[in-house]
């Protein structure tokens, strides 16, 4: 069984995937912001997991956590907002993009050093079909943090390989139940431009939340994200898929990652690495 660390672990995805690793039988930390007041950190204390003190904006926070060797670490800490991209302030839009994208990259340069003197590992990526499929509007500064969120894990994938490191990205569709993604999103700092855009655009959120429920097969289950990460984590070390898609409204991501992915692939076979797209054993 694995130890692993989840980030944003106090709702959502992560405590659902939390408490999914956790009963396959994992010794699961569950990273989350003030862990020692929290009803949440409670309820995951209750439930057998680890609460664990984990802001992923902050050095400080990242650099103080006192942790065993992880075997897996999932990059699953994010933030949602909706509103006219042109509302956000850039302070708006850093924010988002030190949530989504440099907190990734702080919890990587504290676990990673240890991995990589291991040879083994696992990091998987809590993604979105947004960076690849249909792109409601409204939703830009998070479409454009998740983008990057999976360019970066791209990357990192190739250059882990031969520490032994595998990387699998999960890539959810727009659940409209079960999280509160889209009731606790952000919104934005300009409120006059928001009404500029209304006047053009009434209730478009609305619009948008209702058709993605329209199209949404009713027996889709939130919680089987928690299960595809469940079932990365048990496979064999080598046969992880680089990408699963858990996308019930059918957004059209998994057809243009295949395409991008075999590309990537076929690319790395012309310049002599195609012993990148796999760990070394």
């Amino acid at each position: 069984m694995a130890k692993i660390l989840i980030t944003g672990a106090s709702s959502g995805f992560g405590a659902l995937t939390a408490r999914a690793l956790a009963d396959a039988g994992h010794t699961v930390y569950a990273g989350m912001r003030n862990a020692g007041t929290r009803p949440e950190a409670d309820e995951a204390r209750a439930y057998g997991l680890i609460p664990v003190e984990l802001d992923v904006t902050s050095d400080e926070s990242v650099a103080a956590l006192d942790l065993p060797e992880m075997d897996v670490l999932v990059h699953n800490a994010g933030h949602m907002v909706t509103g006219p991209a042109e509302a956000f302030t850039p302070e708006q839009y850093a924010s988002l993009y030190d949530t989504n994208v440099l907190g990734t990259q702080r919890v990587n340069r504290k676990l990673l050093p240890a991995m990589r003197a291991r040879g083994d590992g696992l990091v998987v990526w809590v993604g979105s079909s947004s960076t690849r499929g249909g792109t409601p509007p409204y939703l830009a500064p998070y479409f454009a943090a998740k983008a990057a969120m999976d360019a970066v894990a791209t990357s990192y994938a190739l250059e882990l390989a031969r520490f032994g490191i595998e990387t699998s990205i999960i890539v959810p569709g727009a659940f409209t139940g079960g999280t509160n993604h889209f009731a606790n999103s952000g919104t934005p700092d300009d409120v006059a431009v928001v009404a500029e855009y209304e006047q053009r655009y009434p209730g478009l959120m609305d619009q948008v939340g209702a058709a993605l429920a329209e199209i949404t097969p009713p027996e889709a289950d939130v919680a089987e994200v928690a299960n595809a990460i469940v079932r990365v984590v048990a496979a064999p070390k080598g046969s992880r898929p680089f990408r699963v898609h858990i996308d019930p409204a059918d957004d059209g991501a998994a057809v243009v990652n295949a395409v991008a992915d075999r590309v990537r692939a076929e690319f790395l076979g012309r310049i002599g690495l195609s012993d990148l797209l796999r760990p070394v054993a």
